[in-house]
């Protein structure tokens, strides 16, 4: 039976507790929380889980195989590093951490120790992005055209770190997972109309080595929620929009044909197809649940998470560019090939 501890119980612990609890293989051991009110809850939910102030008792506690941190950013790292050199295996929220420079320490004390290091990119364990990468990788869309998303709504402004940080994560995290390659750089643009404030507006512009483009819209300014991407193939297209109750992708049967023997460029050149939509049927699992089964899985066996340290890098590497991007009033800034190289199959630890 695998121990499991979770450090911080404020918006996301919670359901990290409730679905370590449910899951077959493993038992939560202790919570910790700087608040009393938060550790009295736990205990009283979960009778038998233990509610601790300290980090550090929960992280050196024997009984404890895997740890899960659920705090702001800036305090992933120091959190993890001290885990993994206390030889837990480590679940980590999103982003990673505050730089590239840290998660590169994160993988490598993980690799030496040959513990699992897991970041908890939510979506990519949703049934509907699973389902897009599906589509991408069966051949079904064709050669893919572009990435495009929306991720606005009004609030919450975060004091630790900048709207992309806070929301294009996702969709960076859903784009590393279904796109067959990663993106060479990057250009951002963005602004703060709060005083002393990080950016509450920002968008994200990826280019990759193929024809692929990529761009993300965040905002923290908007007077409705929008949670909608479009992902553009030769062959079909896709709309996945995450509002929506039941039908949350719709595949459409549209696009171009191209005329290879064309008399008038602007006329003949480009055609248009216009064909069926349907909606793909998607399991109701919830994500979080699949995401923990994996995890504990993953740790059992010694092999490699879907959502490993390397995918936490790549994310980060766009963020932290991005945001000197940002900086500089949109100056495209090239990304690392460590990262750009998309690993093959994953092999045991």
């Amino acid at each position: 039976m695998i121990g499991v501890g979770v450090i911080g119980y404020g918006y996301w612990g919670p359901n990290l507790v409730r679905n370590f609890i449910e899951t077959n293989g493993c038992r939560v051991v202790a919570v910790c929380d700087a608040k009393v009110e938060r550790r009295a809850l736990v205990e009283q939910r979960y009778p038998g889980v233990k509610g601790v102030s300290s980090w550090r008792d929960l992280v050196n506690d024997p009984a404890i195989d895997v740890v899960a941190i659920s705090t702001p950013v800036s305090s992933h790292f120091e959190l993890g590093m001290a885990a993994l050199e206390a030889g837990k295996h480590v679940l980590v929220e999103k982003p990673m951490a505050m730089n590239v420079e840290q998660c590169s320490r994160m993988i490598d004390e993980a690799a030496r120790r040959k513990l699992v290091l897991m970041v908890d990119h939510t979506f990519v364990y949703t049934p509907a992005v699973r389902k897009v990468r599906e589509l991408v990788t069966s051949g079904s869309l064709g050669d893919i055209y572009y990435y495009d998303s929306v991720r606005v709504n009004l609030g919450i402004f975060q004091h630790d770190v900048n709207v992309i940080w806070d929301l294009a994560v996702h969709d960076l995290a859903i784009m590393d997972y279904v796109l067959p390659e990663r993106p060479v750089a990057v250009s951002a643009t963005g602004i703060s109309h709060v005083p002393g404030g990080h950016e509450n507006i920002g968008y994200l512009t990826m280019y990759f080595t193929s024809t692929i483009i990529a761009h993300v819209h965040v905002n923290w300014l908007a007077p409705v929620k929008v949670r909608r991407t479009l992902l553009g193939g030769s062959s079909k297209m896709i709309v996945f929009d995450d509002l929506e109750p039941s039908e949350k992708i719709k595949v459409y049967d549209r696009g171009i044909t191209l005329n290879n023997h064309p008399q008038n460029v602007y006329e003949l050149l480009v055609g248009y197809r216009s064909g069926d939509m349907w909606a793909p049927r998607l399991d109701t699992t919830e994500a979080l649940s699949l995401e923990i089964n994996h995890l504990i899985d993953c740790i059992e066996h010694g092999t490699h998470p879907e959502t490993d340290g390397e995918a936490g890098l790549a994310v980060v590497r766009i963020l932290e560019n991005g945001t000197l991007s940002m900086r500089e009033r949109g100056r495209p800034i090239e990304l690392d090939s460590r990262v750009t190289e998309r690993a093959g199959a994953r092999q045991s630890l």
